[in-house]
């Protein structure tokens, strides 16, 4: 802390709390230092000034959003493991990217918005799907992203162990919605700004993916072999209709999430 503050001098420091979202443990910390308070989170590691940021759940919010852009630039095309949950979604995409090598002109440019655009609606389509929302009469129109990606994120994110993810899966889309919408529309489309539609659109994608898997499986918190918080989650297609399998990085306890299905499925 001392490190990163500049020469400030910690006074005291106490943890608030950890919070698992996404496979990924999330430390916050409660600083005062001789000159300001902070809220410190890992991983990784960030300061925020109580100042700027007073509240501690829009400020882990705001950490898990940055660290998911910064992990997403970092990845590069997504894994087998991603594409296996939302598979027409990720065909769209690539499909826009090869696009925009293609591109030359403005419009062209303009068109692969369009096309993330359509990633977007065939993204949530798929999730309600998987998340098993049936469509009312009186719901959201099967167009609408962003009508039925906050009723999806209180699905596939329920609880109040899983706020920060669903906070933050509702602000992606709407945020990535108005980035590819305002692409469609401009007449002055660059290469950037299309790379930029592009890596938010992987990035609303992957974040979906993730919480669809984890929701599917009813992964446990912990292990219940060996106690580690080290769980993660397999889409393993050959085991239809229940593909989904929650295992331990730490020894070999594994489980598949087995559940009878419903009338109406």
């Amino acid at each position: 802390m001392e490190l990163e503050a500049f020469g400030e001098k910690v006074q005291h420091l106490e943890k608030v709390k950890t919070e698992n979202i996404l496979d990924r443990a999330y430390d916050c910390w409660d600083v005062y230092t001789n000159r300001d308070r902070y809220w410190v989170i890992s991983w990784p590691t960030s300061l925020y000034s109580h100042r700027y940021f007073p509240s501690l759940d829009y400020t882990l919010s705001f950490h898990v959003g940055v660290t998911f852009r910064v992990l997403s630039r970092q990845r590069g095309p997504a894994d087998d493991k991603d594409k296996s949950v939302l598979h027409p979604v990720w065909r769209r995409w690539e499909d826009a990217d090869v696009s925009k090598d293609l591109a030359k002109e403005a419009e062209d440019f303009q068109a692969v918005g369009m096309k993330c655009r359509e990633c977007l609606i065939e993204l949530v389509r798929e999730t309600r799907k998987l998340a098993k929302i049936h469509i009312e009469k009186k719901g959201p129109k099967l167009s609408d992203v962003l009508g039925w990606s906050e009723r999806i994120a209180d699905v596939i994110a329920a609880g109040d162990r899983n706020g920060a993810i669903r906070l933050y899966l509702k602000s992606v889309v709407r945020s990535t919605w108005t980035t590819v919408n305002w692409l469609t529309h401009f007449k002055n489309a660059t290469r950037m700004d299309t790379d930029f539609a592009l890596n938010a659109t992987q990035n609303v994608i992957v974040a979906f993916g993730m919480a669809v898997r984890r929701f599917e499986a009813r992964s446990p918190e912990r292990c219940p072999n060996c106690g580690s918080y080290a769980i993660q989650v397999d889409y393993r297609e050959e085991l239809e209709p229940n593909p989904y399998v929650s295992y331990c990085e730490k020894c070999d306890w594994e489980r598949q999430e087995i559940r009878q299905k419903t009338s109406g499925e």
